[in-house]
C-alpha cells in the first residue's frame, strides 16, 4: 500500500510539473529510441543480405567446371640418370553423365548442369544475338526465378530432349511486344523451339524495393532456357556441358557434400582430374562472417553514440531531482512529522526518478517501433523489431534513473524535518 502511495504521489508531482518532466525526459527519450531503431536497422540489414545471397544461390554451394589439359611427368632410368618425359592426359569433358551420377549419389539441396552459349534470332529482317542456355528447374528454383505464364519443363521434355523453350521477361518484352509469346515458336541458329513458359519480372531487385546484382539478373532474364538433354544434344558434342551448380541442405553438412562429390566424380572419370571447383560456399561463409563482425563493431559505435544522449539525459534528470527537493521541503518535514522513516523518504525519491525514465523508455521504443513500421512500408521490406534493443533500452533507463535519483535520493532523507518545515520562513 506504501508503495502504491509512493507511486501515485510520484505521477502527480511528474504531471503537476509537465512542460519540466517533457524537457527532462527527451535525451532520455531520443536515447531509448535511437538504441532500438540502430539494434532493428542492424539486424534487419543481415536478415535482408542472408536472405539474398539465399534467394542467388550462392550460400553453401559449388560450382564445378571441366579442368585444362594437364602434363603428367613419366621418368625412366637411364644409366645413372633419370630421362624424363611429359605427356598430356586426354580431358573428358563434363557431361550429363556426371550430373545424373552426382544426383544419384550425392545428398543435395538443388543440383543443376549449365550449357551457356550465344545463339542467332531474326527480329524485323535482323540478326541479334540472344543468349541461350540449357539448364534444369533446379537453377530458376535457386537464382529465385518463378514462372509468369505457362510453366516450366517437364519430366518427359527434360528426358527426351524435346524442342521446347522458356524465356525471359525482358526477351519476351523485347520480341513479343504484341501478343501471347505462348504457344509460338522461335528460330535460334537451326533450330527451332515452341515456347512453353515466360519467366516472371525480377523478384529480388525490386521485390524489396532494393537493386540487388541487378545487371546480372536483367541478363538472366533476357536469355531464352531449354532442356538441358536438348542442348546436350544440340548445341553439344558428347552430352558435354559447361559447368556444374551444386548446393547443400546447410554449412554443417556443405564439407561433406563437398568431399563426397570430389569422390563421385573421380570414380566416374576413372581418377583423372578432369575437373576444378569454385568453393562459391566457402566463400560465401566468410563474406558473411566479415559481415557479421562489421555489423557488430556498427553496433557496437551506435551504442556510444546512443549512450551520450542516454547520459545527457541522465544528468538533465538529476539536476531535476535536485530542484524537486528544494520545492518540496514542507512536504518532505510533514511526511517525517507524521512517522515518515528516512528510508521511506528514500524509496519515494527514488521511485519518482525510475519513473520518470520509465515513461521516458516507453515512449523511445513507441516512437521507434512506429518510425521502423512506416520505413518499412516506404522501402517495402520489413524491419524486424529487436527484442534485445528493447530490453538494452529498458536497462539503459533503469540504470540512468537509479544513478540520477540515488543521490538526490538520499540527500532528501537525511533532511531534517524541523528545518523542512520551516524552510520557506
Amino acid at each position: 500500500m506504501y508503495l502504491i502511495d509512493s507511486f501515485r504521489s510520484s505521477f502527480l508531482n511528474i504531471f503537476s510539473h509537465k512542460l519540466r518532466s517533457i524537457l527532462t525526459l527527451l535525451a532520455i527519450v531520443i536515447g531509448i529510441f535511437s538504441v532500438v531503431v540502430m539494434f532493428s536497422s542492424v539486424y534487419g540489414i543481415k536478415i535482408f543480405v542472408s536472405q539474398n545471397i539465399e534467394r542467388l544461390g550462392w550460400n553453401n554451394s559449388l560450382i564445378i567446371y571441366p579442368s585444362e589439359g594437364h602434363q603428367t611427368t613419366v621418368g625412366n632410368r637411364i644409366g645413372g640418370g633419370r630421362r624424363f618425359m611429359y605427356m598430356r592426359r586426354q580431358v573428358r569433358p563434363l557431361n550429363v553423365g556426371d550430373y545424373q551420377v552426382l544426383k544419384s549419389h550425392v545428398e543435395h539441396l538443388h543440383l543443376y548442369p549449365m550449357i551457356d552459349t550465344w545463339s542467332r534470332v531474326f527480329r524485323d529482317n535482323q540478326q541479334e544475338w540472344v543468349r541461350l542456355r540449357a539448364t534444369d528447374i533446379d537453377y530458376f528454383i535457386t537464382k529465385t526465378y518463378p514462372i509468369g505464364k505457362g510453366r516450366f519443363f517437364n519430366h518427359f521434355e527434360l528426358r527426351n530432349a524435346t524442342k521446347v523453350a522458356v524465356i525471359g521477361h525482358h526477351f519476351a518484352l523485347d520480341h513479343f511486344k504484341e501478343g501471347d509469346p505462348l504457344g509460338k515458336v522461335i528460330t535460334l541458329g537451326e533450330n527451332r523451339f515452341k515456347i512453353i513458359g515466360v519467366l516472371s519480372p525480377d523478384v529480388i531487385s525490386f521485390g524489396a524495393g532494393m537493386n540487388f546484382n541487378e545487371w546480372e539478373r536483367r541478363q538472366d532474364l533476357s536469355a531464352v532456357y531449354i532442356p538441358i538433354s536438348t542442348g546436350a544434344r544440340y548445341l553439344k558434342q558428347d552430352n558435354a556441358i559447361d559447368y556444374l551448380y551444386i548446393q547443400s541442405h546447410d554449412a554443417e553438412s556443405f564439407n561433406y557434400m563437398k568431399n563426397r562429390t570430389r569422390q563421385v566424380l573421380l570414380a566416374n572419370h576413372k581418377m583423372g582430374r578432369n575437373f576444378s571447383f569454385q568453393d562459391v560456399g566457402t566463400l560465401m561463409v566468410t563474406i558473411s562472417e566479415e559481415l557479421e563482425g562489421f555489423m557488430e563493431k556498427w553496433n557496437i559505435t551506435l551504442t556510444a553514440i546512443a549512450s551520450i544522449s542516454l547520459l545527457v539525459g541522465g544528468l538533465g534528470l538529476f539536476s531535476t531531482m535536485l530542484i524537486s527537493i528544494s520545492e518540496r521541503m514542507l512536504e518532505i518535514g510533514i511526511r517525517k512529522s507524521v512517522g515518515a522513516t528516512s528510508r521511506d523518504i528514500f524509496v519515494h525519491f527514488i521511485l519518482e526518478s525510475l519513473l520518470l525514465s520509465m515513461i521516458a523508455a516507453i515512449i523511445g521504443i513507441g516512437l521507434a517501433v512506429l518510425s521502423l513500421f512506416l520505413v518499412s512500408l516506404a522501402l517495402k521490406f520489413t524491419f524486424p523489431i529487436v527484442i534485445e534493443g528493447i530490453v538494452l533500452g529498458v536497462g539503459f533507463a533503469f540504470v540512468i534513473g537509479l544513478l540520477s535519483g540515488f543521490y538526490p535520493a538520499l540527500k532528501a532523507s537525511e533532511i531534517n524535518p524541523i528545518q523542512a518545515i520551516y524552510y520557506n520562513e
